[in-house]
């Protein structure tokens, strides 16, 4: 059990230090009546991949080269979004082109329109946009119907789905914010890659500039307890503040912070200044963590008419999917917490692997260069 739960971690650190975010596209359609209207954000690097668009290989893309590509991308990507009114296609046109920034990157922008015959009781949505080319890319869906809002999830999986034209329900819309909250706390390496570096050396205990197994398994569980509901407070607090529009960072010096914040836990179990007080790290930079869970939100977007209940739907969801990594996590480490491989491979070495991943994730957004693929 212990050595197929840490194959589980190690095999998912691996993914983690070659991508910081999947591939995703940020997709709103609006129903009124038989006319439906879609605002498509696709990552120019995922476009670049698909149909090359940096023309003079200069590693940079224009604007005057995404432009000359204009047509190219458009029917690219139309030719790969399908969408139907009680069974009859209806064609999208596109009739706006633009860019725009995400906390990832820079995202073309296509806006289209399509005319159905007539308008009916259920949209059908068939979606394969880069699902020949990488299987985990997902597009994000905000769906906006009779003044309400609901959100789903494409993947190769679920690359067709049928929505009812009803107005959505708020215990569906808690739902559907909620599997988010999850979802992305899962696939957001660096704040989970914060959260495994205050974790490390919960199972240890600091004695005479060296470190030696906890003999029993509450403290560990208590220092976790601390761990994990400081840094719950800290992000729930500023994620709130933030989705609701009363404080706002560059999305540029939240993402480099976080960074930052990254490489400074790691550090602290490498060089131990604070041993005793993980919480108050964990609370400090959690504060910072919650501006990056808030620009996903916002990319996904708040229905007004429920905007609390989203609101609180996602940050549980981001709970949970945060408990579910803890529960995989420390019984592993209090089972291997006495063996050297934990000790010197686990606790120094990961640490030491994570410091310089974030090291090259602080450099990336610092100062806006790639150095990963």
């Amino acid at each position: 059990m212990i050595r197929a739960a840490l194959f589980i971690l190690v095999a998912w650190f691996a993914t983690a230090a070659f991508a910081h975010k999947p591939s995703d596209s940020y997709l709103t359609i609006t129903v009124d009546g038989d006319v439906v209207r879609g605002q498509w954000d696709i990552a120019l690097r995922d476009l670049d991949f698909a149909i090359g668009l940096d023309s003079d290989g200069d590693g940079a893309i224009t604007w005057g080269e995404l432009r000359a590509r204009r047509n190219d991308v458009a029917s690219y990507a139309l030719a790969r979004l399908a969408i139907g009114i009680d069974g009859t296609i209806c064609t999208p046109q596109l009739n706006g082109f633009l860019v725009d920034g995400h906390s990832d990157g820079t995202y073309a922008v296509l806006r289209f329109e399509a005319r159905c015959a007539k308008s009916g009781a259920a949209l059908e949505l068939g979606y394969n946009l880069f699902f020949d080319l990488d299987p985990q890319h997902k597009g994000l869906l905000n769906l906006v119907y009779g003044g309400a809002t609901r959100i789903a999830i494409f993947s190769p999986e679920a690359a067709h789905q049928r929505f009812e034209l009803t107005r959505p329900s708020l215990m569906r819309q808690f739902l559907d914010y909620g599997r988010e909250g999850v979802w992305h706390i899962w696939i957001g390496f660096d704040h989970i890659l914060f959260l495994l570096s205050l974790l490390l050396p919960a199972v240890l205990i600091a004695s005479r500039g060296a470190r030696r197994a906890v003999e029993r398994f509450r403290p560990a569980f208590i220092e976790v307890l601390k761990v994990v509901t400081a840094f719950t407070i800290a992000h729930s607090i500023t994620l709130s503040l933030a989705a609701l529009g009363v404080i706002s960072l560059p999305t540029r010096i939240t993402e480099s912070a976080i960074a930052l914040s990254v490489i400074l836990a790691a550090l602290n179990n490498i060089f131990p200044l604070f041993q005793e007080r993980r919480w108050m790290v964990a609370f400090a930079f959690g504060l910072i963590h919650g501006f990056g869970f808030a620009s996903v939100l916002a990319d996904l977007g708040l229905p007004q008419n429920a905007l609390l209940l989203a609101l609180v739907g996602f940050n549980l969801g981001v709970e949970t999917g945060q408990l579910a990594i803890v529960c995989v996590f420390l019984p592993v480490a209090y089972g291997l917490r006495k063996t050297r491989f934990y000790q010197r491979v686990v606790f120094l070495g990961g640490s030491i692997a994570i410091c310089t991943l974030a090291a090259v994730w602080f450099v990336e957004r610092a100062f806006n260069v790639k150095l990963l693929t």
